[in-house]
């Protein structure tokens, strides 16, 4: 029988940026908060501490700050006629553990969204027909609007300490020669301003004006200056290491629950952390139409069960549909018949690379770098263009983004290049600093045929279903790879290189497990106006449970061209507004369906 620890006004699972987020701001609102987070105490001391933090072989490799899949994992397969198999080596994705969950290993790069993207469907159906959007596609608004979420967007980024380049501002633009002219309007400027560009960028940059693009610098979570964010966190200036994705950053330069968050929170008597508690399910009433609180272990093997009010799911995409699944949170989905919610419309990201080879003569120092600096070009990004005639949703920003390349992962020779030998050393040393890395951050659609489930099969360390995923590439995907790796090239080419290597995806290419993309996983647990279609209401509101909420990438109906990171901190503030100022004096559904 599990332990009963006294009841508190809520409970939030997983501590990353959402759950640092509604933890801070639950508590500012008076109630006694719980955050329970499965893996480690981390923080940037001890587990930023230089020198040892810079250790490539502990972290990139070995994979520190990252979830262990002896544990939990989840089961892939491509579809439906497949048995689904483990995913036993971090290699395609890296769901972080412990304390600031991914939020500590996140490069920093920090985007707000394309207001198009926020209404995915409507946008495309009113410009190119209902036709136009294929078969299968199951795209959706988010059910809130980009005037809606911009003041917590700009929350956000004083939050974090973000350092960019603005357009403009209330309706005035301010930005030209490094804003980007397809960003929305903001109410504020950046709080920082932007990082200094690596000769990689420069280069990118000038290559990208001669052929009609518009470069602008990326919106970076690392810092170009010192800085005291709105809690009262201070920050120093980033100093271009190449330490920032999968470490954490000695320098304090990186924005991360722990450096941005924490240092507050932990002065609030009304809050406590327990680390080492995985959460196995939520608890609901006979009826299941209210939350009682969860059931966890803790560090010592023992269940325990945390009473709660309100019950926060702000874990990880993955685990925020794998907990609603395994507590009998919302309609399962049925892929077959298209009805249900949890576990719908996962989606990922499209990437595609290109890299650029130089003689010894362009000198770009690659050994350098920060995760978020670097310059893009939008020109592709949602609609920015016009798809009638490519056939194809979906957009896709470019940029180059050097953020330091390692000396045992990072290391790309030509073509042709023998994998190992005296050859392969010399290969390396000559374009170890003479090349560029480029990448399209394509946006991801929503398939009928991407899902979530549980799997029948295989089981955790606890004895549960593990989480399973179908999913694979689809011909838009492909459709869209092959168009933005064109345009792209054509900025790789006017670099005027020796050699360029990369190539998009073709027909018949299926999602590879073995091979980094992004951690961009999205969806599964997604936000509308429809119950029918979603499982979350707009204000990130289980339909089905009024007093669990959950913020996250699992909201998401489609992926987008950017990071989800400062999408999911914006989510996560308008969500935590809703519930101060609405359910905490009311308590019930925000939205009636």
């Amino acid at each position: 029988m599990a332990n009963q620890m006294k009841k508190v006004d809520a409970v939030i699972v997983g501590f990353g940026w959402a759950g640092s987020i509604m933890a801070k701001e639950l508590t500012e609102a008076g109630l006694h908060v719980v955050a329970l987070e499965r893996g480690p105490h981390r923080d940037t001391w001890p587990d930023g501490a230089y020198p040892q933090v810079i250790d490539e072989l502990t972290y990139n490799v070995r994979k520190k700050l990252f979830q262990d899949l002896s544990k939990s994992t989840v089961t892939i397969r491509h579809n439906p006629s497949q048995t689904a198999q483990p995913y036993r080596q971090l290699a395609a994705f890296l769901p972080g553990t412990g304390t600031g969950g991914a939020g500590l290993h996140w490069s920093g790069v920090h985007f707000r969204v394309d207001p198009i993207e926020l209404r995915m469907r409507s946008h495309y159906e009113e410009r190119y027909g209902k036709n136009f959007i294929p078969e299968g596609m199951t795209i959706q608004d988010f059910g809130v609007s980009y005037d809606e979420l911009e003041p917590f967007f700009d929350k956000a980024e004083k939050v974090f300490g973000t350092s960019g380049s603005a357009w403009s501002i209330k309706g005035k633009v301010v930005g030209q020669g490094r804003g980007n002219p397809f960003a929305p309007d903001r109410s504020d400027d950046f709080p920082l301003p932007p990082q200094k560009r690596t000769y990689s960028a420069q280069l990118f940059a000038k290559a990208a004006e001669s052929v009609g693009y518009h470069p602008y610098d990326l919106p970076s979570a690392n810092t170009s200056g010192p800085y005291t964010n709105t809690y009262g966190a201070q920050m120093g200036p980033c100093n271009f290491c190449g330490y920032c994705s999968g470490y954490a950053c000695y320098m304090y330069s990186k924005a991360s629950p722990n450096v941005n968050i924490w240092p507050a929170l932990r002065q609030e008597p009304k809050f406590e952390l327990r680390d080492n508690s995985h959460v196995l399910r939520v608890n609901l009433t006979d009826d299941k139409k209210r939350a009682t609180g969860v059931t966890y272990v803790d560090a010592q093997g023992r269940q325990v069960e945390q009473p709660a009010d309100l019950v926060i799911l702000s874990a990880f995409q993955f685990h925020n549909v794998h907990l609603m699944l395994l507590s009998g949170i919302g309609k399962p989905y049925n892929p077959i018949t298209n009805e249900g919610v949890v576990g719908r419309n996962f989606a990922y990201q499209n990437i595609s690379t290109i890299k650029a080879f130089f003689g010894k003569d362009v000198h770009t120092n690659n050994f350098i770098g920060a995760g978020g600096a670097g310059v893009g070009v939008d020109d592709f990004n949602a609609d920015n263009f016009d798809h009638g005639k490519y056939g194809f949703v979906g957009g896709s920003p470019f940029w180059v983004n050097q953020a330091g390349v390692k000396p045992i992962s990072g290391l790309p020779v030509p073509q042709g290049t023998p994998g190992w030998g005296s050859k392969w050393k010399a290969a390396v040393a000559d374009h170890y600093t003479h090349h560029v890395s480029m990448d399209a951050h394509g946006a991801h659609q929503s398939y009928r045929t991407n899902y979530l489930d549980l799997d029948p099969n295989y089981k955790d360390a606890f004895g549960q279903p593990l989480l399973r995923m179908t999913f694979d590439w689809q011909d838009n995907d492909i459709k869209m790879s092959q168009f933005m790796h064109g345009k792209m090239r054509k900025i790789a080419e006017a670099m005027n290189p020796k050699e360029i290597i990369g190539a998009p995806k073709v027909q018949g290419t299926h999602f590879d497990t073995t091979v980094y993309q992004t951690t961009h996983m999205n969806g599964g647990a997604i936000m509308g106006e429809d119950p029918q279609t979603s499982a979350v209401n707009r204000y990130l509101q289980s339909w089905d449970v009024p007093n669990v909420f959950v913020p996250g990438a699992s909201a998401f109906p489609q992926g987008l061209g950017y990071n989800p990171t400062g999408m999911v901190a914006a989510l996560t503030y308008w969500s935590a507004k809703a519930i101060r100022e609405q359910y905490l004096k009311n308590p019930g559904p925000l939205v009636q369906a």
